[in-house]
């Protein structure tokens, strides 16, 4: 049963209806409209989405993070955080494609996909049943595959699209396998009902089991982008049109970890599994390579795409120590907002100069801070916030994950050492964000001012505002994380 009143179910319908109709009035039309027409259409629906979210938020509306349903959406805090990401960043998106997509073709196909990708983001972040939440993925992933190359006449981006196809497709052909043996296994695709079969699996399936949970791991991780299951994404992110770089990394990343979250946690909670450990050595690994590998680039966007495999590390750190610390997830949930308005406003900023000056190469920045000033600053705070430099939003996140991981190890003896690295990957970020900074403010001659897209500075204005004051005062949301965040242990019975 979908309650029809629910706020899913109401997003949905205003992004659905707007997604369909952008193209199909283009047909109609004698004349093509225009970039700003469609966008502005797009942004309508995005805005009525998530002032429904937050209207119902401030209503007390919401109900508790409720992991398990009968339903196959559910209207909870945990969706709704999820929710108000992923739609920031489609914002973010669609103001930023303004001035990036003027004399581009087919812009009301373009921001279709846009919305398409957003109804399949929430989606995934309200659903409580497999076959939903697997149709939300496809729904999400098949307009960015089209979106990465969208760039047509440009063979890089036409390498990346076929790239991130490929991996995509392996992916969900990876879940789907999952979610076929968890039915064969329990008789359900309900996620509350997968978890309670679990728990009373006979010793002889037990391994289809930790089969399953495997599956799920693996085709969720490419989406997050964890190591070893990144090898797509820094081609995917270069060749792309910089605005869907924005949508990638800080968008459905998101709704990877929502899923994640939902399926893979709780799987491992039934069937008591002590995977913790190997989760957190994953986080390990997935941050220290991000954070290398991001040293050695000498393009922005690949640089930031190998910076957001390491942020996967630091969330990935939360979900390790779920069991053992009530902070753990909590401080994921708070990092995955943060970074949603981080790694965006960075990724717009990249737009920005791109359709400015027209180059991504760090040595072509030099100066930038004269240049464009306003982009400057937004992608500069932006790194900084990455960083978790404070008094940035950013430090807040960080410094709840690593407490959560300190806090955990009177439990597991390994739960400070997640906490040391990733206080030292953050104090190695700072090399790169530190060389993009140098770069654009303190390198090259006096050039002169040039005219920044107004939309981009739109966006750079709301980021640094964002950045700012939740860094100054980020009680509000520490609070609303504690509020979306499920109690997990290994006695909860949904």
């Amino acid at each position: 049963m979908i309650d029809l009143t629910s706020t899913p179910i109401i997003i949905l319908a205003i992004l659905g209806s707007v997604g369909v109709a952008l193209p199909v009035i283009n047909i109609g039309l004698k004349e093509k409209g225009s970039v700003i027409s469609y966008g502005i259409a797009a942004l309508i629906a995005l805005f009525a989405s998530i002032g429904y979210v937050l209207y119902q938020l401030v209503l007390d509306h919401v109900a508790p993070a409720a992991l398990f349903s009968q339903d196959v959406l559910v209207d909870d805090a945990f969706g709704a955080l999820f929710a108000i990401a992923m739609l920031i960043v489609a914002i973010f998106t669609t103001v930023g494609s303004f001035n990036y997509m003027k004399n581009k073709d087919n812009p009301s196909i373009y921001f279709s996909l846009i919305l398409l990708s957003a109804i399949g983001m929430v989606l995934v972040a309200y659903s409580t049943d497999l076959v939903m939440l697997f149709i939300a993925w496809e729904l999400m992933s098949i307009p960015t595959y089209i979106l990465v190359g969208f760039l047509k006449k440009d063979p890089i981006s036409n390498e990346a699209a076929i790239k991130y196809f490929l991996f995509g497709a392996l992916s969900s052909a990876i879940i789907i396998y999952g979610i076929s043996l968890t039915y064969g296994i329990t008789g359900s695709t309900n996620i509350g009902e997968v978890i309670q079969g679990f728990m009373v699996l006979d010793a002889n399936l037990i391994p289809i089991g930790l089969l399953a949970v495997g599956m799920f791991i693996a085709g969720f991780g490419f989406k997050m982008g964890l190591v070893p299951f990144h090898m797509w994404l820094p081609d995917a992110y270069e060749g792309a049109p910089p605005t869907i770089a924005a949508l990638l990394a800080a968008g459905t990343k998101k709704a990877g970890f929502a899923a994640a979250l939902r399926v893979v946690v709780m799987g491992t909670v039934a069937l008591s599994l002590d995977w913790t450990l190997a989760l957190g050595i994953i986080a390990v690994m997935t941050m220290t390579v991000g954070n290398i590998a991001a040293i050695m680039q000498k393009n922005l966007a690949r640089m930031l795409a190998y910076s957001s495999i390491g942020h996967a590390g630091y969330i990935l750190i939360g979900l390790s120590i779920a069991p053992y610390s009530t902070l753990g997830l909590q401080g994921s949930l708070f990092h995955i907002l943060n970074h949603a308005v981080m790694k965006g406003a960075a990724f717009i900023a990249v737009a920005g100069i791109v359709t400015a000056l027209a180059v991504t190469h760090i040595e072509k920045i030099k100066g930038l801070g004269r240049r464009m000033p306003i982009t400057s600053l937004g992608l500069v705070i932006s790194l900084l916030a990455l960083a978790g430099v404070p008094p940035l939003n950013g430090f807040w996140s960080k410094l709840v994950l690593f407490g959560s991981a300190i806090d955990a190890g009177t439990v597991v003896w390994w739960g400070p050492w997640l906490a040391v690295a990733g206080v030292l990957n953050s104090a190695l970020s700072l090399a790169y964000y530190g060389w993009i900074i140098r770069k654009m403010y303190f390198e090259g001659e006096r050039e002169k001012r040039i005219k920044e897209p107004r939309s981009i500075i739109i966006v750079m204005i709301f980021s640094i505002m964002f950045m700012v004051t939740i860094g100054i005062y980020p009680d509000p949301i520490i609070q609303f994380s504690e509020f979306a965040t499920p109690v997990i242990n290994a006695s909860f019975i949904p």
